[in-house]
């Protein structure tokens, strides 16, 4: 039987496992730099790939989007309403981009809200995965593919469930997501973007 705390407790546990950067766990972990002094300075996937460690990347990719799915999928087995589960999905979220134990300076978010949408609804996270994969491969440009699946989740969220409170969940990650890449987007306008596994600053 939940008590009057649980959702209280549940929604403050995610944001502290959302606090949680894999990128410096990864550097801790593979011996490498702090990912906030090369490349861009975010402590994110894409930023770990220019240090050249592929498996520190991937280690940093699945620690992040994992911490977000296992914040939902835990919620959602305790039997918390949806407005909780979508608090939750929030917390997770904007505890990678504002981590309390990084001083609130994070990460960009994309794999954690990926890892929350494969929790929220399967397809819609597949469909924003695949569209962030195809664009990536075919660009090679890792903000990109970030802005147009970010921009698409609302989108493929209405198209298979209709507009209900997980869309609004879902368009607050994508909104967010999109003004933490606009900087990328002036330069990808400018022409001045780095590519994946571009060791320049980007």
């Amino acid at each position: 039987m939940q008590t009057a705390f649980a959702p209280f407790i549940a929604i403050i546990a995610a944001y502290l496992l959302g606090s949680i950067s894999f990128a410096i766990v990864a550097a801790k972990l593979f011996g490498l730099a702090d990912p906030r002094s090369y490349g861009s300075g975010n402590p994110g996937a894409t930023n770990v790939l220019r240090s050249g460690n592929k498996k520190a990347a991937l280690f940093t990719l699945i620690g992040d989007a994992l911490k977000g799915w296992v914040a939902v999928f835990v919620a959602q087995k305790m039997g918390f309403s949806d407005n909780v589960i979508g608090l939750v999905a929030l917390a997770v979220f904007f505890g990678h981009l504002f981590p309390i134990f990084l001083k609130f300076k994070g990460g960009k978010g994309v794999a954690t809200a990926a890892g929350v949408l494969l929790a929220l609804d399967p397809m819609v996270g597949l469909a924003v995965m695949g569209t962030w994969l195809f664009v990536a491969y075919a660009s090679r440009y890792s903000s990109l593919a970030a802005l147009l699946a970010a921009a698409l989740a609302p989108v493929y969220t209405i198209f298979i469930n209709g507009s209900n409170g997980q869309t609004m969940v879902i368009s607050v990650i994508s909104l967010t997501l999109i003004i933490k890449h606009w900087q990328n987007l002036q330069r990808l306008l400018a022409g001045q973007e780095s590519k994946i596994g571009n060791k320049k600053k980007a």
